[in-house]
């Protein structure tokens, strides 16, 4: 069972790319908390923040990438109707 992504056994879960996007906002927002803290553990801290944030973007492209070749494929997921997997094994 998945707790947070769409699946059969969590339909109303979520995408993989909306989740990503929201963790990004949260990073987002906590990095302009410390962007003017000049301390070296902020600004390490900042640094870290900001490589995360592009693997995260990253991340969420490929998500982008794979949904959109399902949708090409085999149309909208219906998994959170009833409707069996687009692939795999329900």
């Amino acid at each position: 069972m998945t707790h947070f992504l769409s699946s059969d056994s969590n339909p109303n879960g979520y995408r993989l790319e909306d989740i990503l996007g929201a963790v990004r906002r949260d990073l987002i927002l906590r990095s302009v908390k410390i962007a003017d803290d000049q301390r070296v553990e902020a600004r390490s801290v900042l640094d870290n923040n900001i490589r995360i944030l592009q693997l995260l973007s990253e991340a969420m492209h490929l998500a982008e990438r794979s949904t959109h070749v399902l949708d090409k494929a085999y149309g909208p997921s219906q998994s959170a109707h009833g409707g069996p997997p687009r692939i795999g094994v329900a």
